[in-house]
Order: C-alpha cells, then sequence, then structure tokens
C-alpha cells in the first residue's frame, strides 16, 4: 500500500476492465514521471468524454451529436441493419470495409446470471426501430453480429424469435472464421470480413 493519492490513483485505475493492480501501479508510476503538461492532456480528454460523449439516439453508438456518424451518413444503406453488442464492434467491424449499412447497439448480451436480461438491452428500441421506419426505406436484412460465446449465442437466438414475423426481412448471422468464446474486438481484419460476407441465414 502506498500513500494518500498515489493509491487512491491505483485504486481507481485497478478498477477498469483488463487492469489489475500491477498494471495499474504502472500506469500511476508512469504517470507520476512523467510532464505535467502529459497529466493535464490527460485529464482534459477524460473530461471531453465525461461532458461532450454521448449515445446515439438511433442506433446506440457513441457520438458526440444526437445522430453518430453512420446513421447521418446518406450515402450508408439504410435497408441493412447490423445488430451488436457494444460501440468497440461497430468499430471492429467498420475496418472490414465489407459493410455499408447501419447498425444497432444492444449495449451488452443476454446473460440471466448476470441479472442481464432483455429489458436491460436496447431489443425493445431495434423492434420500434424496425416498425417505424422513417426515412421510406424498408429494412430488409437484420445481420446478428453478437459475439461467438454463450451469452452471444443466446442473444442471437432471443432475437431470431423477435424477428421472425416481420413480412420480408431476413435474419442473417455472421459466418464461420470467427472463433468461439472469442471476442470481436480482437479478430483481425481478413477474418471478421471472411465472416461478414459469408453470414447465413437464420430465418
Amino acid at each position: 500500500m502506498y500513500e494518500g493519492p498515489i493509491q487512491d490513483l491505483i485504486d481507481e485505475l485497478a478498477k477498469q476492465p483488463g487492469l489489475g493492480p500491477k498494471g495499474a501501479q504502472r500506469i500511476a508510476f508512469a504517470l507520476l514521471a512523467g510532464e505535467n503538461a502529459q497529466i493535464d492532456r490527460l485529464i482534459a480528454a477524460l473530461g471531453q468524454v465525461r461532458d461532450n460523449v454521448t449515445f446515439c439516439a438511433e442506433c446506440g453508438n457513441v457520438s458526440a451529436d444526437r445522430l453518430c456518424r453512420i446513421c447521418s451518413d446518406a450515402r450508408r444503406d439504410a435497408t441493412k441493419i447490423c445488430v451488436v453488442e457494444e460501440p468497440k464492434d461497430v468499430h471492429a467491424i467498420e475496418r472490414t470495409k465489407e459493410f455499408n449499412g447501419r447498425y444497432h447497439v444492444l449495449g451488452g448480451a443476454l446473460d440471466p446470471l448476470s441479472g442481464i436480461g432483455p429489458d436491460q438491452l436496447r431489443i425493445r428500441e431495434l423492434l420500434r426501430r424496425l416498425a417505424n421506419q422513417e426515412d421510406g426505406l424498408d429494412v430488409t436484412e437484420v445481420i446478428v453480429a453478437t459475439d461467438p460465446n454463450t451469452e452471444g449465442e443466446a442473444t442471437a437466438t432471443y432475437l431470431l424469435r423477435m424477428l421472425k414475423d416481420f413480412p420480408g426481412l431476413s435474419v442473417t448471422r455472421l459466418a464461420s472464421g470467427l472463433p468461439m468464446g472469442g471476442d470481436l474486438e480482437f479478430a483481425d481484419e481478413l477474418t471478421l470480413g471472411r465472416a461478414l460476407s459469408g453470414r447465413r441465414v437464420l430465418a
């Protein structure tokens, strides 16, 4: 245990995903050894995130405005919606340059053991979005791009049940190429691109 502010900083850093006590300690001492300007830039960046970053009113992706850059881009194909768990998954799929449609971010995956059910995810917003299409273009395909793990598969199955009665709607799932138990954000562009272009029909 260190004294005062340095221990407080280590404790706060250690609460972040992927950072344990040792990693938090390394970052804390790196900041301590750095220049004041470096700490000021970090404080300013955190303040910008806190005050100016919000979630897109349409898809749920992170955004600096009411609509994210993808939802505001008229060149995107509004007939296709790719459903992902987290905003980081949007970035992962965008890196492949294989998809030119829109997105819908659920905000997680079904995990009853952790108390995450359909009401904790943005599934109702997806159903409302499909039922009340305002741009005059019918959505013809929903691509379910949840993580290929137990929670992601449960979420995909649930979405299939919810979407199967929408007339003229095809529900597809990312094809093989993604390892079971993995996360989209760690997949390389080639693997993810092949999975996206070779997606399969669920209904």
